[in-house]
């Protein structure tokens, strides 16, 4: 049996088994989100939680303040913040940022996988969230909002943590670029529809997750997936469908033409988006 197939074959009955080890959502992004969740949160409340968590505090004041809002007048407390960002927003960015603290590793080889991922996930989100705004702004419709977006493009390829995690705990066998490749083209979409499905997300996210690699997967409305491919691609994650995810995105009105991608329009909301992952 190759290596590859070994790390495979592992994963595979780890899931069957269910003993596959599934990254969990940081505490701070379960509070926020628990307390998004209760109808009868204010924006003072949610500012305590936050405000439970330095580091998150300081990241909301900075995305209050930053081009993403589009706001010129500064904000320099969380309760400031919260009420320019607003609790639909919060929960989602929340979750964006403490996201982050899960693409970790002490393995050189490993972390340098975590690093690109992350940045990669980052480049997909600011693309996706691009793509959507100039969405909005040419049809007026609102049917998507962007901070399920954002959170949606955040997740999409969420599935390689637990890869990454096993080839951690092999290293020796497995921290080889060569066959994490491979475990993560075939293994990254059904790990990361379990994951979502373990953190209680909707299925429209668990989608995502399992088949945004698969063009033959198609919902009959336009959805975040559409807005997700288009972000991959952008970011270098589709190379050998680059071209079908654009004609499909067209053909689906995700954009009026390829053209429109390179814009300055495109490029400025899009640099604003990294912002909130700056």
């Amino acid at each position: 049996m190759s290596t590859q197939n070994a790390l495979l074959t592992i994963l595979v009955e780890k899931i069957n088994n269910d003993t596959l080890v599934l990254p969990t959502l940081p505490a701070i992004a379960l509070k926020v989100r628990k307390a998004a969740d209760d109808p009868d949160i204010n924006l003072n409340a949610m500012g305590d939680v936050i405000g439970q968590d330095p580091s998150l505090t300081a990241r909301m004041i900075k995305i209050a303040n930053s081009a993403y809002m589009g706001r010129s007048v500064k904000v320099n407390s969380i309760g400031q913040a919260v009420t320019r960002i607003g609790l639909r927003q919060i929960k989602n960015i929340s979750t964006a940022l403490a996201m982050e603290q899960l693409f970790v590793s002490k393995n050189e080889v490993v972390g340098k996988y975590m690093q690109r991922e992350w940045a990669n996930t980052v480049n997909v989100v600011a693309n996706s969230m691009a793509a959507l705004q100039l969405y909005i702004t040419r049809t007026k419709k609102r049917e998507l909002n962007m901070d399920t977006m954002t959170l949606a493009a955040l997740v999409h390829n969420i599935g390689v943590l637990p890869i990454l995690t096993e080839a951690e705990r092999h290293e020796e066998v497995f921290a080889n670029p060569t066959f994490l490749e491979v475990a993560i083209d075939k293994m990254a979409g059904p790990i990361g529809g379990r994951i979502m499905r373990e953190w209680a997300f909707g299925d429209e996210l668990v989608n995502i997750a399992e088949h945004w690699r698969d063009l033959g997967v198609i919902p009959d409305n336009l959805s975040y997936i559409d807005f997700v491919r288009v972000g991959a691609a952008l970011a270098g994650k589709m190379d050998s469908q680059k071209d079908a995810v654009f004609n499909l995105a067209v053909q689906r009105g995700v954009i009026e033409d390829v053209s429109s991608l390179t814009s300055d329009e495109f490029v400025e909301m899009r640099e604003a988006a990294k912002q909130i992952f700056a």
